[in-house]
């Protein structure tokens, strides 16, 4: 065991564990005796893997971005999860999770969702499968993500709107865990990031280390070489970043950077910069660090991105910030923004709005020429398109970060 290894009790480091209601404790701990027997059978591995290639259409490329690179002095890589079937990263997770919770017997599913990549990614496997599918998503969420609410229907889920709260993905969480008491026999909780109480952070950690599995063969081929100089990924609960480290965590020369939401600046009180402004506590059934006031109540988090408003973050993250493993930079909307605008006019992509804070913490980081960089592209931008076209430049469109940084309304 290393020391990025989760516990037989579910921490990493300090954080983690599982703090739940007796009514769960039941699915939680069949859980936790199964998932890895489950997960690294080779009957599992090979129908994960078979349905990744040919359904997901993996693996998803790792493309050189030449304006990039010329832009920051370096090679950057581009790790196209929005290429994915589904449009993200998400769909992994979802499909190992289903296949783990046929094998356990489970009738049911229920998930929350945040940007709707999530909830789009289970209501497919769940129409695969032929499972009932529940899906929480705040009100807030459903109006800024309308297509994605219209195409989890079009899939045969049930769409909850929660009011309660911010109505955002914590409200969400709320709602899905309360179902999941009220059915915990027939039920699985299809979680949708490194969140939840163990095994979740654990288990969704591993699904989607594919991502890094496929980075580490891609550079091999074409860079000669395993591993690069830095990783940079969006996060939010932290299913794409830990997927994009998962396999060079040991490899001490890869440096981690996370690109968390830092709203409005991160302390403006609109803002989710969890790792920047976080302290202790406890959520949705894991120990964490969590954006809170001096009483521990919870502080509503914001923003401009649906699928990065959480007030908490995954604890294997956690860990590694605290431990000095990974290095966190709270992105503001303005930047990620740009970012997005940016990398649309010079290489034809528009990648999603938490994608995009991943792009503009390029801009806070000094590189050497002979560096190499991987950005993963969590999803694309399909989704986010009412916001851009809100916020889009006024005038000529401009394609220096700085001068659609300046221009924006």
């Amino acid at each position: 065991m290393n020391q990025y290894d989760v516990t037989d009790n579910g921490y990493f480091g300090r954080y983690g564990g599982a703090y739940i209601p007796e009514i769960l404790q039941k699915c939680v701990e069949e859980l936790r005796i199964n998932y890895r027997r489950i997960i690294d059978s080779e009957d599992f591995k090979n129908e994960f893997d078979a349905l990744l290639r040919d359904y997901v259409g993996r693996p998803s490329p790792l493309y050189l971005s030449k304006n990039l690179s010329k832009l920051h002095g370096c090679k950057v890589y581009l790790k196209r999860e929005d290429l994915n079937h589904t449009g993200a990263h998400k769909i992994n997770n979802a499909i190992g999770q289903i296949l783990v919770a046929r094998r356990m017997g489970k009738k049911r599913i229920v998930a929350e969702t945040g940007a709707g990549q999530h909830g789009v990614a289970t209501a497919t496997v769940c129409a695969l499968m032929g499972m009932p599918c529940v899906v929480y998503m705040g009100a807030l969420d459903v109006q800024r993500q309308r297509p994605n609410v219209e195409k989890m229907r079009l899939l045969g889920a049930e769409v909850v709107a929660v009011k309660s709260g911010n109505q955002t993905l914590k409200d969400a969480c709320n709602e899905a865990i309360r179902d999941w008491c009220c059915h915990p026999e027939d039920t699985f909780y299809l979680i949708g990031s490194t969140m939840g109480p163990h095994p979740y952070p654990d288990m969704v950690a591993r699904l989607q280390s594919v991502i890094s599995a496929e980075i580490r063969k891609q550079l091999q081929e074409k860079e000669g070489r395993p591993t690069p100089d830095y990783l940079v990924a969006c996060i939010g609960g932290g299913s794409n970043a830990a997927g994009t480290i998962f396999n060079f965590l040991n490899d001490d020369d890869v440096k981690i950077v996370y690109a968390e939401a830092g709203g409005k600046g991160a302390e403006s009180g609109m803002t989710a910069a969890t790792l920047s402004i976080g302290q202790e506590g406890v959520l949705h059934g894991f120990r964490s660090l969590i954006i809170q006031d001096n009483d521990g109540q919870i502080v509503e988090p914001y923003s401009i991105s649906a699928g990065l408003d959480y007030p908490g973050i995954g604890p294997l993250h956690a860990h590694l910030v605290k431990t000095g493993r990974a290095q966190a930079l709270a992105i503001n909307d303005d930047e990620a923004l740009a970012a997005a605008y940016e990398l649309n006019r010079i290489d034809g992509i528009l990648p999603a709005l938490e994608s995009a804070h991943a792009l503009a913490a390029l801009h806070r980081l000094t590189f050497k020429p002979t560096d190499i960089v991987v950005v993963t592209l969590s999803g694309r931008g399909d989704k986010d398109m009412e916001t851009y076209l809100k916020h889009a430049p006024q005038g000529e469109c401009p394609t220096r970060y700085e001068d659609i940084k300046n221009n924006l309304r």
